[in-house]
C-alpha cells in the first residue's frame, strides 16, 4: 500500500512541474519556429483548448476512480481490463520516451552554459545519461526530495518564464506584434500544412497534467484534490507558456535570417544577444533545473503507472515491479526500469532523431489519453455514467465528446507521415513504424498476461 504523503498543493505542484512551462516551451520552440515561422504561436492556444477539454474529463474520471496509475485505472474501470491495459501500454512507452527527450534537451542547455558551443554526440550522451542517473536516484530516495526539486522548479519557472518574459517584452522587443502572423520566408507548403506540423510539435507542450492522477493513492482526499490539481495545473502552465512564447518571438534579433537558416537554438542565441552572456548563463542553468525537475515529475508518474499495472499482474515481472521499498514505501524497481529503458532509447536515437523522440513522446500519451476519454464517452452513451464529487453536470457529455474528437484529430496529425528533406524513408514513416512495432509487442505481452490480471476492485486503500 502506498503512503499518503501529498496534499492538494503538492499534487498541483507535481502537475505543474510535470508539464513545466520551461520544458513545454523551450524543448519544442525551435521545432515549431522552423516548421511554421512565428505564426506557430497560434498552435499553443489551439492545443491548450483541446487539452483543457481532456483535463476536465480526466478530472471527472479521477474523482470517480482515484487510484494509482491514472489513465490505466480510469480506462479499466470505465470499460474493462483490455482498455486499461492498452492505455497504460501507450502511456508507459510515451512517457519513458519523454524522459529521454527531457534528458537530451537538458544536456544541450547545460553544455551551452558550460561554453561547449558544438558538443559532440559523446558529450551529449554522457551528460544525458548523467541526468537520467541523477533524476532516478532522487526519485528513489523518496517524496521529500521530489517536493524540494518541485519547489526549486517553480522558483525557476517564475524567473525563467514569467520574469524573463516581462524583461524581454519591456526592454528587448525588436519585432512588431504583427510578426506573430508571419510564416517562413520562401517555404514549401501552405499555411495549413505547416501549422499542422507545428500543432503536432506543440502537442508535446501540454502533456503531464494527468500526473496528479498517477499519484492519487498518495494524495489526501484524492477524489476532490486530484481533479482540481489536474485542471488548474494545465491552466497555469498554458498561460505562462503562451506569454513566454510571445516574449521570445518578439525579441529574436534578425528574425528573417534565423528563419532562413532554420538551424541552431534561437532561444539561447536570443538570450545571449539581448541580455549578454553573464545573464544568459544563469538562465540556462535555470532551464536545466526546470528540465530535471520535470524529469522527476514525469518519472514519478510513469513509474506509478508501471507499479499500478504490476500490482494487478498485468506486466512481465509483475511480482518484482510491484514491490515497495524503503521507509517511504517507494516503487524502486519500477522507477529503475523507466531509467534503463529511457537510457536505451537515448542511445539508439541520439541527436539525429530528436524530432522523432518528440513526436512519439506526443503520440504515446495522446493514444493513452484517448482510450479513457473514449471509454468515458461510451459509458455516457450507454447511460451508465455515475459522477464523483467533481462533476461537470449537464456539460459533461458535450465536453467528453468534444475531447474525444480533439484527441482523434491530433493523433492522426502526429501519426501522419511527412517528408523531411535529406532523411531516409524510415524516418519519415517512423511514427507509423513505431506504433505498429509497439502494438505487435503489446498484443503479445497482453496475451501472455491476460489470464493473470486481477479484476478491478471498487475500492483501494
Amino acid at each position: 500500500m502506498l503512503n499518503r504523503g501529498f496534499g492538494f498543493r503538492s499534487a498541483l505542484s507535481l502537475a505543474f512541474a510535470d508539464i513545466s512551462p520551461i520544458v513545454a516551451l523551450y524543448a519544442i520552440f525551435a521545432l515549431g519556429l522552423f516548421a511554421a515561422g512565428p505564426r506557430f504561436f497560434w498552435a499553443f492556444p489551439l492545443v491548450l483548448a483541446g487539452q483543457m477539454l481532456v483535463a476536465l474529463v480526466f478530472g471527472e474520471l479521477a474523482s470517480r476512480w482515484p487510484y494509482a496509475g491514472s489513465v490505466y485505472q480510469w480506462a479499466r474501470h470505465a470499460r474493462g481490463t483490455a482498455w486499461g491495459w492498452t492505455a497504460a501500454w501507450a502511456y508507459i512507452w510515451g512517457l519513458t520516451l519523454t524522459l529521454s527527450t527531457m534528458a537530451y534537451a537538458a544536456a544541450g542547455f547545460l553544455l551551452e552554459a558550460l561554453d561547449v558551443v558544438e558538443p559532440s554526440r559523446l558529450q551529449l550522451m554522457a551528460v544525458s545519461m548523467g541526468i537520467i542517473g541523477l533524476g532516478t536516484a532522487a526519485n528513489m530516495v523518496g517524496r521529500q526530495v521530489l517536493k524540494v526539486m518541485i519547489i526549486a522548479s517553480i522558483m525557476c519557472e517564475i524567473v525563467g518564464s514569467v520574469v524573463l518574459g516581462i524583461v524581454l517584452l519591456a526592454f528587448h522587443r525588436v519585432n512588431p506584434v504583427s510578426t506573430l502572423f508571419d510564416g517562413l520566408p520562401h517555404a514549401d507548403g501552405g499555411t495549413l500544412s505547416t501549422m499542422l506540423v507545428a500543432t503536432a510539435f506543440v502537442g508535446w507542450a501540454f502533456l503531464g497534467f494527468e500526473s496528479a492522477g498517477s499519484i492519487a493513492e498518495e494524495v489526501e482526499e484524492p477524489e476532490r484534490n486530484v481533479p482540481k490539481a489536474i485542471v488548474l495545473g494545465l491552466l497555469l502552465v498554458g498561460t505562462i507558456v503562451m506569454f513566454s512564447a510571445v516574449a521570445v518571438i518578439l525579441a529574436i534579433p534578425d528574425l528573417p535570417a534565423v528563419l532562413t537558416a532554420r538551424t541552431g537554438d534561437p532561444v539561447s542565441a536570443t538570450l545571449t544577444t539581448q541580455l549578454g552572456a553573464s545573464i544568459a548563463k544563469p538562465l540556462l542553468i535555470m532551464f536545466v533545473i526546470g528540465f530535471v525537475s520535470a524529469f522527476l515529475a514525469v518519472q514519478s508518474a510513469v513509474s506509478r503507472a508501471v507499479y499500478g499495472m504490476a500490482r494487478d499482474g498485468a506486466l512481465p515481472g509483475a511480482k518484482a515491479l510491484s514491490r515497495l521499498a524503503g521507509p517511504e514505501r517507494m516503487p524502486i524497481r519500477a522507477i529503475g526500469l523507466t531509467a534503463v529503458v529511457s537510457a536505451l532509447f537515448l542511445l539508439l536515437a541520439g541527436s539525429d532523431l530528436y524530432n522523432v523522440l518528440v513526436n512519439f513522446s506526443v503520440l504515446g500519451p495522446y493514444i493513452a489519453f484517448a482510450v479513457p476519454v473514449f471509454a468515458a464517452a461510451l459509458l455516457r452513451l450507454s447511460g451508465r455514467w455515475e459522477p464523483g464529487p467533481f462533476s461537470l453536470g449537464r456539460w459533461g457529455g458535450f465536453v467528453t465528446y468534444a475531447a474525444a474528437v480533439w484527441l482523434a484529430l491530433e493523433i492522426v496529425n502526429v501519426l501522419w507521415p511527412r517528408t523531411q528533406p535529406g532523411q531516409p524513408w524510415y524516418i519519415n514513416w517512423s511514427m507509423v513504424i513505431s506504433l505498429v512495432a509497439l502494438g505487435i509487442v503489446g498484443v503479445a505481452v497482453y496475451a501472455s498476461r491476460r489470464d493473470r490480471i486481477s479484476e478491478p476492485v471498487g475500492e483501494r486503500s
